[in-house]
């Protein structure tokens, strides 16, 4: 459960403030996190799961892109990667909307 400011039980702000850079360069690569130093760190694995997820939605997005709904997966693709990069730059484990809550990397 996350509190007011969006921090999961079990994450301490030690590990968030270790961990805020690895989890927005997640968004760009999103195993880099499991592969360093913060394959340990919750934080930086929560945010590596919200950058695989959105993986997948440009993945169907680019399957679907003739039709106007690839269109428009892709544009809320966008939208909840700079959703993601902003709250993992405050230090939020806030999910992303309609997707997030799949655990994939745990």
């Amino acid at each position: 459960m996350a509190d007011a400011k969006g921090h999961n039980d079990t994450t301490t702000q030690q590990d968030i403030e270790k961990n805020k850079t690895m989890a927005i360069l997640a968004y760009f690569i999103f195993f880099l996190p499991l592969i360093t130093d913060a394959k340990d760190s919750k934080f930086a694995k929560f945010h590596a799961n919200q950058s695989l997820l959105l993986v997948f939605v440009y993945i169907i997005s680019t399957i679907t892109f003739v039709f106007l709904i690839g269109w428009l997966i892709g544009l809320a693709g966008l939208v909840f990667w700079i959703m993601g990069i902003m709250n993992a730059a405050n230090g939020q484990m806030k999910r992303i909307p309609l997707i997030g809550n799949i655990d994939i990397i745990k």
